[in-house]
């Protein structure tokens, strides 16, 4: 077995790859770039080797630098993670001659199904069912334009090289696919050093299903079986599970050989990915293959208890697998969601800064990847993280920063702690999306398991714009906020001095305000809780052992679990639970009267100005002063966490003044430019 192993990658994927490491008791080399100094996968390997300046294409991309990395550590063996040099067969020629082990698949089958326009040729070849699609390297706009009407609208734009949804377009209409084409060009280039562009039909309302291959130099395959990722934004995954709540056995069984098969045709070793779409026939279409890890690799593991990682190196190392396809059982239920540093409330656009806070929900301690779930209790919960409280979100790299995953014996079970771990999940300082993953996890359509890779899209045509609770749950959050802000109130009064009859100071009887909904409460306590009597004569039971200034609050309410983030505001709090973020405020009946009373602030009219929505660098910029534009016209385009996007005009109007050019870097709400 290797001695020294170094992880050509960053972030949570690199510490992922550190403990699996550290398990097998190989000594662990991390890379970094001046971005990441203080990173957490720098402070958990055994040693670090500084690469280059922050941007990834002169840092951890440029196969000489890591190559030097290499050579100064002494690793017998390098594991890509996943992005970055994963899939780029240069990089693995290169380890080759230096006679170090690539933690992947052979130079050969990187080349054949690395590249997205190789691997459906060769697909095709072996008479596997494709989406259409225009297989050739495009020149230049005008082609790309050409062959998406040859194809038909909608069409999809893809890097062959790409990963992650980097490089990724769909276009509607001609000038949908002139603008995509060259933004996805430059993303493309931008992430993989690699810029060439395939055309293919998008099929509206597929769901996307991956099979999970594992497989060694000796000729041996297996399939682990399926992942649910049809969950997604902007092609990009955000919730997966494991296994599909679609398939049926016999479907399963099906698409694992085919991609065992497939694997074994282009003879890989390793672990990878065949991915699917498959429509509501359970007729399914070979994608592409991704000779790598994938992201979303943690819910196999916890519903097969494979450490893929260990496996990988295994297979590197040249050992024969020691699992056979009878061996492998699927037990459980595994659910996935990506936190990522973007900000649900601004139309999911990357957020950057530090992170003040940084509290995870605990992981369960008996479960690590290699252990049968069901050996760690009836819930796992497991969060795979690169960053920690005080820690910088930079602008340079990818914006996910944790995977948190809980199993359960059951999906329903799944989804209900994966729900409790989002509650119990506090980040503050940046932008993120954990309000819109609770939404998810509450949705009908994903509880019924009936999602699409349009379920985003039809689901929240307008964007996300919070949570508003039903009533009963509305009516649990007033109960609870009642009873904490009693707590609340008699500590005051003792701070303040005024120890006796604090109970006839604070009062018992309260009007609760949340969500533009009123509730006269009254408040009976005693040592174990307090009981909140509603106006209509209904009550719930509250107890916790919360108290003023805790951030988190675990309470039971009738009987049931609800877990809160709290926020002190004047007259209140500020609480989170179930992707609802509301100022509740707790008054007495005379205050709630005279707040009634109270006018409502406006907010200042921006509507003639175009703000800049993330921090970012503008690319370019598409019009110029005096220039009437159009409704959907394209203004400028900022690129961000390696993601181009273009900023339009909301109606017709005149440009006035341009405040920034190509080139310039820009904080949220600048203003880009002004109109008539």
């Amino acid at each position: 077995m290797f001695d020294k192993i170094l992880i050509a990658n960053r972030g949570e994927i690199a510490c992922r790859v550190i403990k699996s490491a550290q398990k097998m008791g190989i000594k662990t080399v991390a890379i970094y770039s001046d971005a990441d100094k203080q990173a957490l996968h720098v402070q958990m390997a055994d040693e670090a080797i500084h690469i280059g300046p922050p941007p990834a294409n002169q840092s951890y991309i440029v196969i000489d630098k890591v190559m030097d990395a290499i050579k100064q550590s002494g690793a017998q063996a390098v594991h890509p993670g996943y992005g970055f040099l994963s899939e780029n067969a240069k990089f693995a020629e290169a380890l080759e001659a230096a006679g170090v082990a690539f933690v992947g698949p052979p130079k050969g089958a990187i080349e054949s199904m690395g590249d997205k326009i190789t691997s459906k040729k060769i697909a095709q070849e072996a008479n596997v069912s494709t989406v259409p699609g225009y297989m050739g390297l495009i020149e230049d706009a005008d082609e790309a334009v050409k062959i998406s009407n040859e194809v038909g609208y909608p069409v999809m734009l893809k890097a062959s090289a790409g990963g992650g949804g980097k490089g990724m377009r769909i276009a509607w209409n001609d000038q949908e696919a002139r603008e995509g084409f060259q933004s996805s060009k430059n993303e493309a280039a931008n992430s993989f050093g690699d810029d060439r562009i395939f055309i293919e039909k998008f099929v509206t309302q597929p769901r996307h299903i991956e099979i999970q291959v594992l497989c060694d130099a000796h000729g041996n395959g297996v399939y682990l079986g399926e992942r649910e990722c049809s969950i997604q934004r902007r092609q990009q995954k955000v919730v997966e599970e494991a296994p599909s709540p679609f398939l049926d056995e016999a479907t399963r069984k099906a698409m694992g050989e085919q991609s065992v098969a497939l694997a074994k045709a282009v003879g890989y070793a390793s672990a990878g990915t065949v991915e699917f779409i498959v429509d509501g026939d359970k007729n399914f279409y070979f994608l592409e293959m991704n000779t790598r890890l994938q992201v979303e690799h943690p819910v196999t593991e916890l519903i097969t208890g494979v450490d893929l990682v260990e496996q990988m190196i295994r297979v590197a190392n040249g050992e024969p697998l020691s699992i056979t396809q009878d061996d492998v059982k699927l037990q459980g239920w595994a659910i996935e969601n990506r936190l990522y540093a973007e900000d649900p409330y601004r139309n999911f656009l990357p957020s950057i800064g530090r992170l003040t806070r940084y509290r995870p929900p605990a992981e369960t301690k008996a479960y690590a990847p290699g252990t049968a779930p069901g050996d760690a209790g009836d819930v796992v919960v497991r969060n795979d993280t690169g960053v920690y409280e005080g820690g910088e979100i930079s602008m340079y790299y990818d914006p996910m920063i944790a995977k948190l995953c809980t199993w359960a014996p059951t999906r329903d079970k799944a989804i209900e702690a994966m729900r409790v771990a989002l509650d119990s999940f506090e980040v503050e300082g940046i932008g993120h999306n954990l309000p819109f993953l609770s939404a998810v996890m509450d949705h009908p359509i994903f509880i019924k398991g009936d999602m699409t890779t349009a379920f985003i899209e039809e689901q929240y045509p307008e964007g996300f714009e919070g949570v508003v609770l039903p009533e009963d749950q509305l009516k649990r959050v007033a109960a609870a906020a009642a009873a904490m802000y009693r707590v609340t109130e008699i500590r005051r009064t003792r701070v303040s001095g005024r120890m006796d009859n604090h109970e006839r100071r604070v009062g018992k009887k309260w009007v609760v305000s949340a969500q533009d909904q009123d509730f006269a409460v009254k408040v009976k306590a005693d040592k174990k809780g307090s009981t909140i009597k509603f106006e209509d004569g209904s009550k719930l039971r509250v107890s916790s052992n919360w108290t003023p200034g805790d951030q988190l609050a675990t309470l039971k309410v009738g009987g049931e679990k609800l877990v809160l983030k709290v926020g002190k505001v004047p007259g209140g709090f500020r609480l989170r639970t179930r992707g609802a973020d509301m100022t509740v405020h707790v008054r007495t009946p005379r205050q709630a009267e005279l707040a009634m009373l109270m006018p409502e602030k406006i907010a200042p009219d921006t509507s003639k100005l175009l703000l800049c929505p993330m921090p970012g660098l503008i690319v370019k910029v598409d019009v110029a002063v005096g220039d009437e534009v159009q409704e959907g016209q394209a203004l400028c385009t900022v690129e961000a966490m390696k993601m181009e996007n273009i900023l339009r005009a909301e109606k017709t109007t005149v440009v006035t003044k341009i405040n920034a050019a190509a080139g310039d870097s820009l904080a949220v709400d600048d203003v880009i430019m002004e109109f008539e």
